[in-house]
């Protein structure tokens, strides 16, 4: 669990608008979805997260479905 790594950044929300501040936060995903976003197959392009109910929940993210080799 110690290792972490950034496996993605959202480069058109820094062009697209004024960050005042970052923040860092995990996901819960399954084995699968790691897979396919290890593999390059994700896309946070127009991703956003919104709070909710103490949670913060991401929308408008699309990770491939995983194709097994």
């Amino acid at each position: 669990m110690g290792n972490s790594k950034t496996i993605s950044v959202n480069r058109k929300a820094y062009h697209d608008y004024h960050i005042l501040e970052s923040l860092e936060a995990g996901i819960v995903l399954t084995g699968t979805e790691i897979k396919s976003i290890r593999a390059g197959r994700v896309n946070i392009r127009d991703a956003y997260a919104k709070p909710d109910g103490g949670e913060l929940w991401l929308f408008n993210a699309h990770i491939a479905a995983y194709q097994a080799a």
